[in-house]
């Protein structure tokens, strides 16, 4: 059954929701699914908006074909070349093997290197600027290289000022009936996986984000379509300028994220004597998580939000407890800077996580270290309890 919603007068969302894929790229946990949004305006010209991902591959082909109603498919535009949104595109070629491909110069590379069918006669190579009329519509493309791959490109129409931006402004999670921003408690139930989407998806590419967002303030956006999650028509400056945050690794909140990597629970011990001596600072918008529990995802998503972060660690095999480890390598590879940090060290015998984090940490671009480091030695005494209230006084300070 064709399942299709109206946007405007003559553009259709005609994606699918998939609530059964359990990791997304094969690496990010899915608890809430995610959405593969393709549209179809139906001008004098016809135009698809990318395809969508071999998984609902079903649901899309009957959406396009309801949506069409016999009439042909004059375009389709490939904003983006992953496979989620363009692993149907020959078939899609196959089933109209008139429409023409819309794309940039390096999207061709692509899609000749992940398909095998002839793109002599059937593809327009557009570039920054160049523009596309289909009748009462003129679409401007817009070339947004590494948001999140070289080749991606975003398209504006000047008629209605829809922004369809590929992957910028996407989100995890499926729809449950609306397909608008506007309908859902977008801040309380979509933000988080919002976050963490561009956290881990797009956040090492700050500059390029930045870069777009120059390119995007110039244009009257009256809605925004992205490829994944809800569709923006009301309130988009509060979501712009998230996205302004989150690319210039400015912290969303003032807050503490305490991480821990602890073996026996020691660490972690002294990580929620130190949450309970900022809450009576008054610092109470604190988030403490084990880095061994809560997924690598959450964790990077959660630091992009937070101002300052507080690793506790014990020491373990001579280095840094391995998952406080692979949180901090995550984090320097998705460039996140402009932090406050706070270390708590422990060991039983030659205790160095606290020298090593410090080293990763210092290989970061515009990272504060707070003094003391906190070290324990197996579990925590009376002799720490200073250190750590200077330590929540510093925090304190450092917060303004």
């Amino acid at each position: 059954m064709h399942h299709i919603q109206p946007i405007c007068d003559d553009l259709f969302w005609v994606g699918a929701s998939d609530r059964r894929l359990s990791l997304f790229e094969n690496m990010y946990p899915l608890g809430r699914g995610v959405t593969y949004n393709s549209y179809v305006l139906l001008d004098d010209k016809t135009v698809l908006f990318d395809t969508a991902d071999s998984s609902v591959s079903g649901q899309f082909f009957e959406n396009l074909d309801y949506v069409l109603d016999g009439r042909p498919l004059d375009y389709v535009i490939v904003h983006h070349m992953e496979p989620d949104h363009a692993a149907t595109l020959e078939e899609l070629k196959c089933t109209y093997p008139e429409v023409k491909i819309v794309t940039s110069a390096k999207a061709l590379n692509l899609i000749h290197q992940f398909f095998d069918f002839d793109t002599t006669d059937e593809v327009q190579i557009v570039k920054e600027g160049d523009v596309l009329e289909t009748g009462h519509h003129t679409f401007k493309f817009i070339m947004a290289p590494m948001v999140h791959w070289p080749e991606v490109m975003v398209s504006y129409d000047t008629a209605t000022g829809i922004l369809f931006s590929a992957d910028a402004f996407g989100t995890f999670g499926a729809f449950s009936g609306s397909i608008f921003a506007d309908e859902v408690n977008f801040e309380q139930e979509w933000l988080p996986d919002a976050r963490r989407y561009y956290a881990n998806i797009v956040g090492k590419y700050g500059t390029q984000v930045q870069m777009l967002l120059k390119k995007a303030s110039a244009l009257d956006i009256r809605m925004i379509c992205p490829l994944h999650g809800p569709i923006w028509r009301e309130n988009i400056a509060w979501f712009v300028d998230k996205y302004a945050k989150w690319s210039s690794y400015t912290p969303e909140e003032k807050s503490v994220l305490i991480a821990v990597g602890s073996v026996y629970g020691h660490t972690t011990a002294a990580a929620e004597l130190l949450a309970s001596k900022l809450a009576e600072r008054g610092v109470t918008n604190v988030r403490l998580y084990d880095t061994s529990k809560t997924d690598l995802s959450e964790l990077v998503g959660e630091a992009f939000r937070a101002s300052h972060l507080v690793l506790a660690s014990a020491t373990y095999n001579n280095g840094i407890f391995t998952s406080m480890e692979t949180f901090l390598t995550d984090l320097a590879a998705h460039a996140l800077q402009n932090r406050t940090v706070a270390i708590i060290e422990n060991g039983s015998w030659a205790p160095v996580s606290g020298k090593l984090m410090r080293e990763i940490v210092d290989s970061m671009k515009k990272m504060t270290v707070l003094e003391p480091v906190v070290t324990i030695r197996s579990a925590l005494k009376e002799a720490q309890l200073e250190q750590l209230d200077q330590l929540a006084d510093a925090i304190r300070a450092s917060m303004g």
